[in-house]
């Protein structure tokens, strides 16, 4: 068994350990195998172990990879999207979560229309209220955006997203992903609409996330290794 398999397998064996302990079933976690900067070779490798979600941050990566890798990968992106590089968004991932303007939520749709592709998309919150991070800030910017996407005939909006800040004490992580689930709370009443997906948490903090409602947990030094 390679280090990839053996790193995935710690990695499910615990993201089912903490469901169980939130009290939640064991299923209601997906893991997105984050391999942005690793080749090819690391994903057929954590492919062939079972892995199917993996995230990239870069358009150009997910673009170089998606033809090269099997086709029923889904693929995540995960990084910051310029509305530019749009097209090759929508053509190469199946979700979106970083979605986080009115400007975004058009350039999208305008991209998945001549596909008549169904995208999912993510609005990016920045919870934690960092200036060096990206995302929506208020509430009623996050409703404009979500009203404005379910507008949109080629976006499927499924919830929210956040990052929390970097080797932040253990309360700061819970206060930051309990804030993105109320935010999301919140949100489902105002548009009357289920928002099932909360993607939360990474190779440092992916514990808590569970704890606080994560569905997805986007993991990659735990798996590929150091980058």
């Amino acid at each position: 068994m390679s280090n990839i398999h053996d790193n995935l397998k710690k990695i499910l064996d615990e993201i089912s350990l903490a469901s169980e302990k939130a009290d939640r079933a064991k299923d209601s976690v997906k893991l997105i195998a984050v391999s942005k900067t690793f080749p090819a070779s690391d994903i057929q490798d954590a492919y062939d172990f079972g892995q199917r979600l993996f995230g990239e941050n870069r358009v150009a990566e997910l673009e170089g990879k998606t033809p090269v890798l099997p086709a029923d990968i889904q693929w995540h992106l995960i990084g910051h999207l310029q509305s530019n590089k749009s097209m090759k968004a929508v053509e190469n991932a199946s979700w979106i979560h970083s979605v986080e303007s009115e400007k975004l939520v058009r350039h999208i749709e305008k991209a998945a229309l001549p596909l008549d592709k169904k995208i999912n998309i993510l609005l990016e919150v920045n919870v934690s209220g960092e200036e060096s991070k990206f995302g929506l800030h208020s509430f009623e910017d996050v409703l404009s955006c979500g009203l404005l996407a379910m507008e949109m005939p080629h976006i499927e909006l499924m919830g929210l997203m956040t990052m929390a800040p970097f080797e932040a004490p253990e309360k700061v992580l819970h206060e930051t992903f309990a804030g993105l689930r109320e935010m999301r709370d919140k949100l489902e009443i105002s548009l009357g609409k289920k928002l099932p997906e909360l993607s939360m948490g990474m190779s440092g903090d992916y514990r808590i996330a569970i704890e606080e409602g994560a569905t997805f947990v986007r993991i990659g030094t735990a798996i590929f290794g150091g980058r």
